[in-house]
């Protein structure tokens, strides 16, 4: 059974509207939980770890957006979901327009989160190396907080914000096993492999095929995502709504998550 492989969570079971969230590369099906808390008396939500990521599976190979979106849609096949809207942030996004432009009659609406459809072919070697600066696995926990706190932004200068960024990584160490090592909840090898894959073919045939309702969440400073893009993105297409958060960057349901919460919930109950 493909969902076997994949670390899942369905919130709200009796809701008869349905929400998909896709998380971003680095990202883990927790990091929706709190939007998904407040959706879940009135939408069925699903909520999982990409391959690669958290505690799904992590096979050597396997990481363009067409096989992600396919595991989408195996998922949702096996559990019976034939129609839903369709969340998904930064690499969660790619995978979304991928999947509605492959099977768009189970996308009731699409909701892109920071994330443009533009060739970006050498954005991989910033995630690389920011990978290859962290030491891991660390010894304690301890470690691990010293090293985020007091050595990180001397190695790396980031793109986002650093308090922000700081905090995503430190999420994503935990300890293997009890009295264990502290390392990757996801496999570094597929990080670096999607964020090479994902980027070298750009995504406007996906765009401009789009038939069913499209929100457009753009942070006002983000480092991923341009204004000309994002304006470029809703006049191929008519049907993308675009609106931009002010005073966010690239992880808006986390810097903004009341806003994000709000404008994500109006566009739900119009559609």
């Amino acid at each position: 059974m493909h969902t076997d492989n994949f670390n899942y969570s369905i919130l709200g079971t009796n809701a008869q509207q349905r929400v998909v969230f896709l998380h971003g590369l680095m990202a883990f099906s927790a990091n929706w939980r709190k939007i998904a808390n407040r959706l879940e008396n009135q939408y069925q939500c699903l909520i999982y770890d990409q391959r690669g990521h958290g505690r799904s599976f992590k096979p050597d190979t396997g990481y363009s957006l067409d096989i992600l979106a396919e595991d989408l849609n195996k998922i949702t096949a096996e559990l019976g979901w034939e129609q839903f809207h369709l969340v998904g942030h930064s690499m969660g996004a790619s995978v979304a327009m991928v999947f509605a432009h492959k099977f768009p009659e189970k996308v009731k609406t699409l909701t892109l989160e920071d994330m443009g459809a533009s060739i970006l072919a050498d954005s991989y070697k910033y995630y690389e190396k920011m990978l290859n600066l962290v030491p891991t696995p660390f010894a304690t926990k301890e470690a691990v907080n010293n090293f985020f706190e007091n050595e990180f932004l001397k190695l790396f200068s980031p793109s986002e914000n650093p308090r922000v960024l700081v905090s995503f990584l430190q999420a994503n160490i935990e300890e293997k096993q009890p009295g264990g090592a502290y390392d990757w909840r996801f496999s570094k090898q597929a990080i670096i492999e999607i964020a090479k894959q994902s980027r070298q073919k750009d995504r406007w045939l996906e765009v401009s095929s789009f038939k069913m309702p499209v929100l457009l969440i753009r942070g006002e400073n983000s480092h991923v995502f341009s204004k000309e893009e994002f304006h470029k993105m809703q006049q191929i297409n008519p049907q993308i709504i675009g609106v931009e958060i002010k005073e966010a960057g690239h992880w808006l349901h986390y810097e903004k998550y009341e806003e994000f919460t709000e404008k994500l919930l109006n566009f739900l109950k119009e559609n």
